[in-house]
């Protein structure tokens, strides 16, 4: 099919424009087209108990790899003929698949940032205001482990497991939306992968599946990361593409959540991104907050670093580089260093005044 060699021109006019108009694409695409296209969407893929996306994936990694087989047996038998009309069929399933992830969901990296939205200003901040924020979220984080169970290690446990905590997450969302109605939305639950230890290897937490618009949970995380991280991925659902953002509204909707254990997941993910900016610019500070952490804390912390460190290997460094090399084409320039900007809109939300008492 022919025509759809003029699907990835299309693709990248309509990138272009997005970016040369984020008030438009807020408006047309993100909050209008994006949300008719993926919520009924959403919820169909939702009522499977499994992960379609999944499913999707491994089945194109499989059929990718049959595909290199056929060319490398065909191009050996000097078939010419077929080898070239393969190809043209790979081309045109490239194409397609280009056009559907940027219509259906890409064309969200392009939208008004956050904090524009949220009528917030991000500035320069100054390693003390770094050093209140983080001074205040330990504060938050140790008040609220004091009401978090414990498992036999003295780690925080989920009290009605990981399946249970999925559908926690929607009051966090459907609170936050009454303030802010840009986070509103009815979409599908979301989901533990299958592979969740593969995922761990690989060094991946989760997976938001552009083309089903299913939220994918790494079941294996630790239970301190695995609500914050449920939370992340709804973000990507609702049409926050951008990592930085996906972080702030996952805090947000976790300390607006009615779920004690959801608000200590949030903000310990918060304090963790904020301790590791101060670390940068002060390890003398950065030391001396990390010692009031409370005992607790400091065995959750404790367990989600060893839990890290038994995956890394050349999976997991590879991973990140691929991962690396998708948010820069997808025009986010710092790649993963783009997670660390989190702090930078927590410190805007913070000067706001909505963290006021952390003042007095």
């Amino acid at each position: 099919m022919l025509w759809t060699v003029i699907l990835v021109p299309i693709s990248i006019v309509l990138v272009f424009i997005a970016k040369r108009w984020p008030h438009i694409t807020e408006i047309s695409y993100s909050l209008a087209m994006y949300r008719y296209i993926s919520q009924p969407l959403s919820y169909l893929t939702g009522l499977f108990p499994f992960s379609l996306g999944e499913v999707i994936f491994y089945g194109f990694i499989l059929l990718s790899l049959i595909c290199i087989i056929k060319i490398m047996v065909l191009l050996f038998s000097n078939n010419m003929k077929l080898t070239v009309s393969l190809i043209k069929k790979i081309g045109t399933t490239l194409s397609v698949l280009f056009f559907l992830f940027i219509t259906m969901w890409g064309l969200n990296y392009y939208r008004l940032p956050l904090s524009e939205s949220m009528s917030i200003e991000i500035k320069d901040y100054s390693k003390d205001e770094l050093v209140m924020l983080t001074s205040y979220l330990i504060d938050k984080v140790n008040s609220f482990r004091e009401e978090i169970n414990e498992d036999s290690r003295g780690v925080m446990r989920l009290s009605q497991g990981k399946r249970k905590a999925l559908y926690d997450a929607y009051s966090g969302y459907n609170n936050l939306s009454k303030e802010y109605p840009i986070f509103k939305g009815n979409y599908g639950k979301p989901k533990i992968v299958i592979t969740s230890k593969l995922m761990s290897y690989a060094g991946i937490a989760g997976i938001f599946f552009p083309f089903t618009i299913e939220a994918n949970v790494n079941g294996d995380l630790p239970d301190p990361l695995f609500p914050s991280n449920v939370a992340h991925e709804m973000a990507h659902q609702r049409g926050f593409a951008r990592e930085d953002e996906a972080n702030f509204i996952s805090y947000l909707s976790c300390i607006y959540n009615n779920n004690i254990e959801y608000k200590y997941s949030g903000t310990l993910m918060a304090l963790i991104h904020s301790m590791n900016a101060l670390y940068m610019v002060d390890i003398n500070s950065a030391k001396s907050l990390a010692s009031q952490y409370s005992p607790g804390v400091r065995r959750d912390l404790d367990y989600i670093n060893s839990y890290w460190k038994k995956y890394e290997g050349p999976v997991e460094r590879t991973s990140t580089k691929i991962n690396n090399a998708y948010l820069k084409a997808n025009d986010q320039k710092d790649g993963i260093q783009s997670y660390g900007r989190m702090v930078d809109l927590l410190l805007a939300y913070y000067k706001k005044g909505f963290y006021l008492e952390a003042f007095y």
